[in-house]
């Protein structure tokens, strides 16, 4: 179907669902429905894209010949993709489910499995991105399932991201996701170590970074991060309490696999203490309130 037939609904439209949507109706594609847990954003998006806020998740699949999930985790996918009471598995035959939340591989294994069996079809397509680039449709994109069902919707795909990649079956971009996750998550923590006994030693943090930029101490992070730390600037983006979560289903597919990983485990931690402390809805960056002398 061409993109200004194909119907698309979305279920999750927090900051980065909705930035999705609003990419794909700047680019010619029909967004019919919106839904989500916190009703008043899905109404508030409704009104804005001039398209349906239905009252359930069944509604939803009846507007769509395709369905863009990004949920929050295991539970909250599990509870869409349910076998009793409203579900989007209701009448659900032909249509194409994607779904891009950062979850335990084996929950996007058994939506695919409830979903053929439901006469339709499932899709992981893990997000390395953030808000912004949701919205400019420069998104990274992992993506786990069957290859015919990417292939059928690759153009929505191409239409949100700058690059996209077929890992393999259901659940291997899901496992691909939390090992990037786990990654930076380790050096977000390491980047704030390195920056709070910098600041304790009375370095100039400016300079600092610009070394670390030079050298072995370089990183992505180190460039979306490194100014936020000091500045205290720590505006969400990718949450420290999604970083705990990720982090954890990392450590679970390391346990399954025999695997012990003390990096990990010691920044999961770091991240756990923002939960404690009623930070974890700061950013990422926001670790280094934790690090720095005199923050915390």
């Amino acid at each position: 179907m061409a993109a200004t037939t194909q119907r698309i609904g979305f279920v999750g439209v927090g900051r980065m669902g909705a930035n999705m949507a609003r990419r794909l109706r700047d680019q010619g594609y029909a967004v019919t429905a919106v839904a989500d847990a916190q009703r008043a954003l899905a109404e508030a998006l409704a009104a804005e894209l001039d398209c349906q806020a239905p009252d359930s998740l069944a509604q939803v699949t009846a507007a769509s010949d395709v369905v863009i999930t990004v949920v929050t985790d295991d539970h909250a996918m599990r509870q869409i993709f349910g076998q009793d009471g409203d579900s989007l598995l209701t009448g659900a035959e032909g249509t194409i489910f994607v779904n891009c939340a950062t979850i335990t591989p084996q929950v996007h294994v058994d939506v695919q499995a409830l979903a053929e069996a439901a006469g339709a079809h499932s899709l992981e397509a893990c997000m390395a991105s953030s808000i912004t680039q949701a919205r400019d449709g420069t998104l990274y994109l992992m993506c786990g399932g069957r290859a015919e069902v990417y292939r059928r919707v690759e153009p929505i795909l191409e239409s949100l991201s700058v690059t996209r990649r077929f890992i393999g079956p259901a659940g291997t971009a899901a496992q691909v996701k939390a090992l990037v996750n786990m990654v930076m998550n380790v050096n977000t923590a390491g980047l704030a170590e390195g920056l709070g006994l910098g600041a304790a030693l009375g370095l100039d943090l400016e300079m600092l970074q610009t070394v670390f930029s030079q050298t072995g101490a370089n990183s992505r992070v180190l460039e979306t991060d490194g100014e936020d730390m000091v500045a205290r600037d720590h505006e969400t983006y990718f949450s420290s309490a999604h970083a705990a979560k990720d982090s954890g289903i990392a450590l679970s597919l390391a346990q399954d696999a025999g695997l012990d990983l003390p990096l990990a485990q010691a920044s999961k931690a770091q991240y756990d203490r923002m939960v404690e402390i009623g930070k974890g809805e700061l950013d990422k960056s926001g670790v280094a309130e934790l690090t720095f002398p005199g923050r915390n």
